[in-house]
């Protein structure tokens, strides 16, 4: 056991993050357009293009979330990777034939040719809400994971923010897109092998599989198959519904995917870099998971390993990080984290270029009124990256106002945003009556059902309703809300 971080283990973490700034760097030397800043031409490889539209996805969120969800609650939310592959048949053979028939910068145009300007704006900016709180919900849990490691106090949790964040900040505003992409494929083999290496090392320590377990663990909750009540926490059903109707609402109506697609080219290529993108999930999903189970064992069979002011109950997503810096071998340790921050730069890099792209295409281009050069439009987009990769940081430090662990957290923040954005693009692309206003209703309706069930208890004083129904329910209740309104005023306010 070791007490925290070693030199060594600071300097492969160094040299990590030297290395993701000279590639950015380097890749700002190949930018002529923003067209090859912001999609890279429409060239990439679908397979490049699937691994990091995972990795963005995937996230710290769910690096630390999942295991410590495991160890606390219990393994019930794994079986959320069984809806992948349905997810996977949705999106590629319904929806991305659809959005690839349109070549675009910013997946709001869409909504602008469909519906009308005032739509196309509502979009633009949920998404940026939606990635400004994601960016900055994933920078906390970041630094949260850091302060551990570090055995540092709360207050310097501004400082660890700021280290985070700005390595991340400076490569993807630097190098575009093609920057994010190629150092996503660098940061998804550290994320995966930093997750085997913890698997590997308690099996070791153990002599053994001992770790896994053979019955139900009496410290987690009661996860049922089903309840109609929807205060129970979690549920079978409840977890396959959550994956499921999450991805479709993510790839459906996020810029953050949406890009990426249109950076493959064609119909074909974006379904198969999605489908790279669903093989990746369950395999990670699965890891992770065992990294959870593994963690359980290794401090159910030994608590004296951990200090006296922690336990496996209260700080369940604690326990990955600690364990990293703890009892991981000197330069091991180095690298695990290294996947830890892969993972944290690999989202705040896409949102970043993502947001960059909205703003730069959906209001500056859109109400500009007079012409500027390429040049000029690459040095502000670089400048509105930066802006938007401090205005995260600083915002990731009233995260910890937010209820519930790290899984629920971030439900409760993040995803309040994706079902209103997805209702645009639902109503504007597969229902044929629908109008403006009725979009704009059922975005509303959307939005308003999600706070009020993510913030059910604190709202009305009852108890708290559990966060898998917050996206389902919300977008269902914005698609049937958004036809109705469609129906009752039916005049076209479309712009044709």
């Amino acid at each position: 056991m070791t007490s925290g971080l070693h030199w060594f283990d600071g300097m492969i973490i160094t040299s990590y993050a030297c290395g993701m700034l000279v590639l950015g760097w380097y890749y700002s030397q190949r930018q002529k357009s923003t067209n090859e800043y912001f999609v890279g031409n429409g060239r990439m490889s679908p397979f490049l293009i699937g691994v990091s539209l995972f990795v963005t996805l995937c996230s710290t969120i769910s690096y630390l979330s999942t295991p410590g969800e495991l160890i606390n609650h219990g393994p019930v939310t794994m079986v959320g990777m069984l809806a992948i592959p349905l997810a996977y048949c949705i999106v590629g053979y319904f929806m991305v034939p659809v959005y690839m028939k349109y070549r675009v910068l910013s997946a709001y145009e869409l909504l602008e040719i469909k519906l009308g300007a005032g739509a196309r704006l509502i979009g633009a900016s949920l998404f940026i809400l939606l990635r400004l709180m994601w960016m900055s919900v994933l920078i906390y849990f970041a630094s949260q994971a850091m302060l551990t490691m570090l055995e540092l106090d709360q207050k310097w949790l501004p400082v660890v923010a700021i280290v985070t964040g700005s390595i991340s900040i400076f490569y993807s505003s630097l190098g575009g897109l093609r920057a994010v992409v190629i150092t996503d494929l660098v940061q998804f083999l550290l994320l995966f092998g930093g997750a085997i290496l913890v698997i590997v090392t308690v099996t070791v320590d153990l002599n053994g599989f001992g770790w896994f377990p053979t019955q139900w663990n009496e410290s987690w909750d009661s996860q049922p198959l089903f309840r109609f009540d929807p205060t129970v926490r979690v549920t079978v059903f409840g977890s396959v519904l959550l994956v499921a109707v999450w991805w479709v609402c993510t790839a459906g109506g996020d810029q953050l995917v949406i890009q990426r697609f249109m950076a493959t080219g064609t119909a074909r290529a974006a379904r198969r870099s999605f489908l790279v993108n669903s093989i990746a999930g369950i395999a990670v999903s699965l890891v992770l998971s065992l990294v959870g189970f593994a963690l359980l064992g290794f401090y159910e069979q030994d608590p004296q390993r951990l200090p006296p002011d922690m336990t496996i109950a209260q700080n369940a997503d604690v326990l990955f990080p600690y364990f990293i810096s703890h009892h991981l071998p000197i330069g091991i340790s180095g690298l695990v984290v290294s996947g830890m921050f892969a993972a944290a730069m690999s989202s705040l890099d896409s949102g970043i270029n993502s947001i960059t792209a909205v703003v730069t295409t959906d209001y500056m281009d859109r109400f500009r009124t007079r012409s500027v050069t390429e040049k000029s439009r690459m040095r502000t987009a670089r400048l509105l990256a930066l802006g938007i990769g401090f205005t995260v940081v600083f915002a990731s430090s009233f995260m910890d106002r937010v209820p519930g662990n790290f899984l629920e957290s971030s439900w409760r923040t993040i995803g309040i945003f994706c079902t209103p954005i997805f209702t645009l693009f639902f109503l504007a692309l597969f229902v044929r009556f629908a109008t403006q206003v009725g979009a704009i209703g059922g975005a509303v309706v959307a939005l308003l059902t999600g706070i009020l069930i993510a913030y059910w208890e604190p709202l009305t004083g009852l108890l708290m309703i559990s966060f898998q129904w917050i996206v389902p329910v919300s977008v269902v209740a914005g698609v049937i809300a958004g036809c109705l309104v469609s129906m009752i005023f039916p005049q076209q306010l479309n712009q044709e």
